[in-house]
Formats: C-alpha cells, sequence, structure tokens
C-alpha cells in the first residue's frame, strides 16, 4: 500500500463510526482467515511455553526430588492434557479452513478446558506444595486469558463472555484449596480467599474486555483508513506508470471489484482532467466483452480512481508466454469478441488505441469459458471532441510500441478507429505465432519497423500452416495504409464469421481450463514490465525533435 501512503490516503481519513464498530469485520472471508490465523498462533504460544515448564518440572522432580515422583504423576497427567487441548487446537486451524462458527465454539473450548486441566493440575497438588496453589493457579489463569484477548480479535462482549467462564475453575481451585489449606498459618478463612477470587475474577473479565475492546476499535480505523470511497482495498493486483491497480471490495454490495488509482505526482494534473472525462465515456459502453466501469471519483489528497468490474483470468500476454502459439480457431474465437467490443466504442466515437495481449483478459462469464474482456481504456480518444486542446495529447505517440499503427508514429493526434484494427491484427499475429509482429532492442527502432517493414507471414514464422484467409486477413489488418485495411471493426467481424473455419467450442474451452487452470494461479490477470517495448509510453514528438 506504498502509493496510497504516499498520497497520504491512509492518513487521517479514519471513518471508525459506532455502526462499523458494531458489524464484526470476522464476518467476512477475510476477518475469518485471520481469526484462524491468531488461533493457530496462541494455541501454538501456549503449547512451546507448557512444553517448556512441563520439561523443567519433569526434570526437577526426576533429578531432585526423588522422593515425591510417586506422588506428583497426577499433577503431570493433568499438565499434560492441558498441553493436548492446545497442541490439538494448533494442528486442526495449521491448514484445514475452519467456518466462523467453528472457530468461535473452538476458541471457546480449547480456553475452557486448558485452563480446567491446570485447575485439576493445581488441585491435586495441593497437599504437597508448600506454595499455595490457589495463587498459582490465579496467576495462570490471569496471564491466559489476557494473552488470548491480545492475540485473537474478537468483540469485547465475546471476549468478557469467554473470560468469564474461563474463571470458573479458578473460583473452584481457591474454594477447593481453602479446604485444604484450613487450619494453616497465614492462610486466609474460606470467605475471604472466595472473595479473592470473585474480585480477580472480575478483574480479568474487565481487563480482558477493555483490551479487546480497545484492539477491536484499532482495527475499525485501520480497515476505515484503508476505505477508499465505499471501496475496502485489498492486495495490488498491478502497477503501471501511471498508478496501481488492487482488487477490492464494495463496502455495502461485497462484490469483488479492481481499482485503479491514478497518481497526480505522476501523470499532472491536465492527464487527471483527461481520465476523468475518458472514464465517463467508457462507462457508457455495455458490451459484454467491455470491462464494466462502476464507479470513478477523487480522494480528497487529489487521487484519481475508477472502479471496475474483477477478472478472475489470464490476459493474453501470459498466455502466450506460458502456454505458447494458439490453435487458430480459438484465435478467431477471441477476435470475434473484441471486434464486437471494439464495434460499439467506435461507433460512439471512441478509438481505445491501447490494444495488446495485456489488455485483452480471458475469463468466465455467464458459465461461457474464454470469454474475453477489453480492459485499460486509460488512452481512449473521443473522435466527437475538438474542444479543450489542453485534455488531448497533441504531439505526443500514445500506445505500446509492439501494437502501434504507423499513423499513431506519424500523426499520432489524427488516429482513427482502424489504428484499433491495426494493434487488433498484431495481437493475433502474437497469438499464432507466440511472436510480435516486430521486434527490436527500442522503442523507435519498432516504430520504424511498423512504418517501414513488411510483416513477416505468420505462417511463415510459426514454420507451419495457417488458414489462408485467415493469414490473408490479418496481413490486411497489419496493412501500412490505414485505407488498405477492415475499414471498421463490424467489418472485421464480418470478415472473420465468413472465413469458414470451425469454431472454438466449449467443451474446447472447458477442457483447455481443467488441464491448465492449476498453472494460472489465482491472481494471474497482471501486466508485464519486463520489456522496455512491451509497455504502454507517451513519446512527446516537438521535445525528441527539439533535442
Amino acid at each position: 500500500m506504498a502509493e496510497l501512503a504516499h498520497s497520504g490516503i491512509m492518513g487521517g481519513k479514519a471513518q471508525a463510526a459506532s455502526a462499523e464498530l458494531q458489524a464484526s469485520d470476522l464476518d467476512s472471508e477475510e476477518g475469518r482467515s485471520l481469526l484462524q490465523q491468531r488461533i493457530s498462533l496462541f494455541a501454538r504460544t501456549v503449547t512451546l511455553l507448557s512444553l517448556l515448564f512441563f520439561t523443567v518440572d519433569v526434570v526437577s522432580l526426576t533429578v531432585g526430588r526423588w522422593e515425591n515422583w510417586g506422588n506428583s504423576w497426577e499433577r503431570e497427567l493433568w499438565h499434560g492434557v492441558a498441553i493436548v487441548c492446545t497442541l490439538t487446537c494448533w494442528l486442526a486451524t495449521r491448514r484445514r479452513a475452519w467456518s466462523l462458527r467453528g472457530l468461535i465454539i473452538f476458541d471457546a473450548a480449547v480456553t475452557l478446558l486448558s485452563l480446567a486441566s491446570y485447575g485439576v493440575m493445581s488441585a491435586s497438588n495441593s497437599e504437597h506444595y508448600v506454595a499455595r496453589v490457589d495463587l498459582v493457579m490465579i496467576l495462570v489463569s490471569m496471564v491466559f486469558v489476557m494473552f488470548r484477548s491480545v492475540i485473537i480479535p474478537a468483540r469485547p462482549v465475546h471476549t468478557g463472555l469467554i473470560t468469564g467462564f474461563a474463571m470458573v475453575p479458578m473460583i473452584l481451585v481457591c474454594n477447593y484449596s481453602a479446604i485444604a489449606y484450613q487450619g494453616r498459618p497465614g492462610v486466609p478463612p474460606m470467605g475471604l480467599m472466595n472473595l479473592f477470587a470473585l474480585i480477580w475474577s472480575i478483574t480479568g473479565v474487565v481487563l480482558t474486555t477493555l483490551i479487546s475492546r480497545t484492539i477491536y476499535r484499532l482495527r475499525a480505523k485501520v480497515r476505515a483508513a484503508e476505505r477508499l470511497g465505499q471501496y475496502m482495498l485489498g492486495e495490488k493486483i498491478g502497477e503501471g506508470g501511471m498508478g496501481a491497480v488492487y482488487r477490492a471490495q464494495h463496502a455495502l454490495l461485497r462484490r469483488p471489484t479492481a481499482l485503479k488509482l491514478i497518481l497526480p505526482e505522476r501523470v499532472g494534473s491536465q492527464a487527471i482532467a483527461r481520465f476523468e472525462r475518458e472514464v465517463q465515456m467508457t462507462a457508457s459502453l455495455t458490451h459484454p466483452n467491455t470491462v464494466n466501469i462502476y464507479d470513478y471519483g477523487h480522494t480528497p489528497d487529489g487521487v484519481f480512481y475508477y472502479a471496475m468490474e474483477y477478472l478472475d483470468g489470464i490476459n493474453l500476454e501470459q498466455l502466450v508466454r506460458d502456454f505458447g502459439a494458439q490453435p487458430a480457431e480459438r484465435v478467431v474465437h477471441i477476435l470475434e469478441q473484441v471486434a464486437g467490443a471494439l464495434a460499439e466504442a467506435h461507433e460512439a466515437g471512441l478509438v481505445h488505441r491501447d490494444i495488446k495481449p495485456a489488455n485483452i483478459i480471458l475469463c468466465e462469464r455467464g458459465l461461457q469459458l474464454d470469454t474475453a474482456k477489453i480492459v485499460d481504456f486509460g488512452l481512449v480518444k473521443d473522435l466527437r471532441v475538438t474542444g479543450d486542446p489542453g485534455l488531448s495529447n497533441v504531439n505526443h505517440i500514445i500506445g505500446t510500441p509492439l501494437y502501434l499503427a504507423p499513423e499513431a508514429v506519424l500523426a499520432p493526434d489524427e488516429v482513427d478507429a482502424r489504428a484499433d484494427i491495426y494493434a487488433l491484427g498484431a495481437v493475433a499475429y502474437a497469438l499464432l505465432t507466440a511472436t510480435p509482429v516486430f521486434q527490436g532492442t527500442s522503442a523507435m527502432e519498432v516504430c520504424a519497423q511498423h512504418l517501414h517493414s513488411a510483416p513477416e507471414p505468420p505462417s511463415v514464422r510459426l514454420g507451419q500452416p495457417l488458414p489462408s484467409a485467415l493469414e490473408r486477413l490479418l496481413l490486411r489488418c497489419l496493412a501500412k495504409k490505414p485505407e488498405d485495411r477492415p475499414q471498421s471493426a463490424a467489418a472485421l467481424s464480418v470478415e472473420l464469421r465468413a472465413l469458414g473455419l470451425a469454431p472454438w467450442t466449449q467443451e474446447q474451452a472447458r477442457a483447455w481450463w481443467r488441464d491448465n487452470g492449476d498453472k494460472i494461479g489465482p491472481r494471474s490477470v497482471r501486466r508485464s514490465q519486463n520489456s522496455p517495448v512491451g509497455t504502454a509510453v507517451t513519446i512527446d514528438v516537438e521535445a525528441r525533435a527539439a533535442g
């Protein structure tokens, strides 16, 4: 969360209202997982400490007090039972995912059984210890419940109830000790000893409740500080030159969301204004293969953000990198979906300008596998807008060099929808051959090849035949002159359907995901930051010429 801390979002914006304190964050999967981790940590720590005392006690009895070994076996037996209780809890919570209710019951049961075992252990030795075991039991009980309240997150009422029940063994041991020590010098009467036990029990309940309440409030404040509007921020799932993308969740709807933050110190105020305008335009798109924009806004610290649907799948860049060239029918299946989404955008007067494998994600939507989604309309251009040149990118090359149309290099402010057609052709080329159309050691070298070099036929690059009609269509998409390409995404869709290739079926998609899903991992939607010519760039043409 370094970007958030840097921009000041997490500082001084806590909204820990009473309603948030009443709604336990343990109800979420994140909270349940945290509770299980803390119960396991508590059980492990207590187990190791108990084993240490048990070992010292046994060694002491064996080496220094042989005559008492026969009288102490019962004490060590119950000490061992207490250790088994916490050891069982530790082992049981290490791997298996418990339900929230199961964890709460398990926590209470282990606390009560452990202290009950220590209580029987103390009482069984009351005739052999010179020291008063009631005081030892008070010490053990207080340390146990206070340590528990610090480690295990819980509502204050919940902590108070568990502590109250856990103090019962201590009260019984004190009562038993009053009878066992009756008549010994310095031992208070039974009534006074029971009063001490009651006072200590109340003290334990009050202290653990206060500790739990303080920690609970602090956790609520931290969670409030991590909130951006109505969204709770999670882990970072991507980062680029302009900002970062976080997994998030709507506070009320509990809907998984991807939240992109555009940091003003990286892009400038004019770029922020342009992003806001472009997000508004993108949000108007409704095609099922375009990422849904849910919301956008500004933080009090000037960070622009927008929320979009979270896509748990694999982007085409990773698909090619990890699994190589793709079958022609799958490539056509993807192209048809992307072309359909672009057709809607182009009809609305919007040009994406950064179509590339990393910005196309395959996921499952409505039980349909291999659903393609176009993301990151951050460089979109509205062809209908002719006003405020301060919000335009005049004399700037915008896009990713590996997928950049020639006219985007020569006249970047005059590109139209046909530049997206060129980029989509380059994406198809990469899918079919597992290599980009042109490669080079610098962005300018790649741009020069887009301007002057003829692309090698994909079948030659691949070293095996491809459907000739598909190859001809892709080479047309990669034509240097915009007028030699398909003139619209809608026209491209028609030509793709007219190829007559065998369809990529859901059975094939299901088989692929079944065989390869485990290799992808849960957070696979990331952008590659490895290649200097594989990321989006903005080149100031005037500054370059002046230099």
